[in-house]
């Protein structure tokens, strides 16, 4: 069994290296084997040349030859996915790999195709910026409202998906709206979809973090666009 791991990075030299060593630490089982596909963004603060000097037999490093969004870093890597399941991590410290086995284990357990770490599950309040979080929870509500689906964090990194699924979703989003257009598409798509909670820390602006007010209204229109596409 194999389990794709998709790290699409831009400016995260103080963390890149680190998180490439959480991700190859992570225990998913004696029985799996990782293949870590990272896209760089055309990172101009040395991240570029830290993995140009990084080498791993499971590792594929992807230069973008100019920035072209997130979202069009991870569709980049999807059609070089070998993995039974494809996962996408982001490449600062906010996720932690070692929450792998969780989706994978009730992924398996309840013969899922979709698995979504949420930040919320327990009544988590999980961001430094009360409007950040009230914005992912209203599109995550209008996203259950037109897709008919059940989802409470749709703005989660950590999406665990069959690859033969996620390969076939027609994606075409280039930014952060890339992670609302691939719910829209499972939700139409299949019905074995769950979620578990997870762990999460929060970076600042000041850290680094750097989804903002555009990406929100992108994504508003990313989810209409969708629900009229799917009612015509």
């Amino acid at each position: 069994m194999k389990l794709s791991i998709i790290v699409p990075v831009y400016n995260e030299c103080s963390t890149i290296v680190e998180i490439l060593k959480r991700v190859q630490q992570a225990d998913i089982g004696p029985d799996w084997q990782k293949q870590i596909i990272v896209v760089d963004n055309c990172s101009t603060d040395g991240t570029r040349e830290l993995l140009l000097d990084y080498s791993a037999d499971n590792v594929q490093i992807i230069m973008q030859p100019e920035n072209r969004g997130k979202g069009h870093s991870v569709r980049t890597a999807i059609p070089l996915c070998s993995g039974d399941y494809t996962i996408t991590q982001d490449a600062d410290l906010e996720y932690d790999p070692r929450q792998y086995a969780k989706l994978l284990q009730h992924a398996l357990s309840n013969k899922l195709d979709v698995v979504y770490g949420s930040r919320v599950l327990g009544g988590k309040y999980y961001h430094n910026y009360r409007l950040n979080y009230w914005v992912v929870r209203g599109l995550t509500h209008l996203t259950n409202w037109f897709f008919g689906a059940r989802f409470t964090d749709v703005a989660t990194n950590y999406k665990l998906m069959r690859t033969e699924l996620l390969q076939s979703l027609e994606l075409q989003c280039s930014g952060f709206d890339l992670d609302f257009e691939i719910s829209n598409k499972i939700a139409l798509m299949t019905e074995k979809i769950d979620e578990v909670s997870i762990d999460y820390e929060p970076r600042t602006y000041a850290e680094g973090k750097k989804i903002g007010l555009i990406d929100g209204l992108l994504a508003l229109w990313v989810i209409v666009r969708d629900r009229v596409k799917a009612t015509f």
